[in-house]
C-alpha cells in the first residue's frame, strides 16, 4: 500500500531518516559505507519502516540529493521562479556551484553514485525550467515545444556544469556561466518571444 507523502507522520519519518543519514555522513565521511541498517538504527526506526518509505538505498539517495538540490535552488531563487535572464544566470551559477561542492565532498567509493545524483539533479532542473517556460509562454507555443525546450535547456545547463565541475581550475564558474547563458538564452528564444 503506497504511503501518503503529505501525511505529517510520513514527513517526520522521512525527515528523521534524512537527518540521521546526514549525521552518519559527517561521522563516516562517505556515502558508500553507510548502510540502510545504519540509517534506520540512527533514526530509531526499524528497517521495515525505511523500506516502507524507500524502495532501497538508491531510492533514498536519489531523494536525499533531490532535496539538497531543491534547497540550493530555493536559496538561490527565493521565490522558486525564474523571471528574467538575471535570475536565469543566478540559477546557472547555483547549479555550477552545487556540482562543484558535491564533487569536492565525494570519496572515490562514492563516485559510483554520481550518475544517480546527476539524474536526480537534472530532473529537478528540468521541472523548474518547465514550470517557468510554461508560465512564460502563455500558450503561445505548444506544450510539446515547452517540454522539448525545457529538456534540451536543462541537459545543456547540467551537462556544461558537470563537465566544468570535473576541471574547475581551467575556468571560473562565473566565466563559464556567462558563456552558457548566451547559448541558453538563444535556445529559449522560441518559447519566450
Amino acid at each position: 500500500m503506497p504511503i501518503n507523502a503529505n501525511d505529517p507522520r510520513v514527513k517526520r519519518t522521512r525527515q528523521l531518516l534524512m537527518q540521521s543519514f546526514m549525521e552518519l555522513l559527517l561521522e563516516k565521511k562517505n556515502i558508500y559505507s553507510i548502510s540502510v541498517q545504519d540509517i534506520a538504527a540512527r533514526a530509531t526506526v526499524n528497517r521495515a519502516t525505511f523500506y516502507a518509505h524507500f524502495e532501497d538505498k538508491f531510492a533514498f539517495l536519489e531523494c536525499w540529493m533531490r532535496e539538497k538540490f531543491q534547497k540550493k535552488l530555493k536559496d538561490a531563487l527565493p521565490n522558486s521562479s525564474i523571471s528574467n535572464m538575471s535570475s536565469l544566470r543566478i540559477l546557472l551559477l547555483a547549479v555550477f556551484e552545487f556540482l562543484a561542492r558535491t564533487r569536492e565532498y565525494m570519496s572515490s567509493e562514492d563516485r559510483q553514485f554520481e550518475p544517480l545524483f546527476e539524474i536526480a539533479m537534472q530532473k529537478e532542473l528540468y521541472q523548474l525550467l518547465f514550470e517557468w517556460l510554461r508560465a512564460e509562454s502563455e500558450d503561445k507555443v505548444s506544450l510539446e515545444i515547452v517540454q522539448a525546450t525545457s529538456l534540451v535547456t536543462s541537459w545543456g545547463i547540467f551537462g556544461s556544469a558537470v563537465e566544468w565541475s570535473r576541471n574547475p581550475q581551467n575556468r571560473t564558474a562565473e566565466s563559464m556561466v556567462q558563456d552558457v547563458l548566451v547559448v541558453v538564452a538563444a535556445g529559449l528564444a522560441p518559447v519566450l518571444s
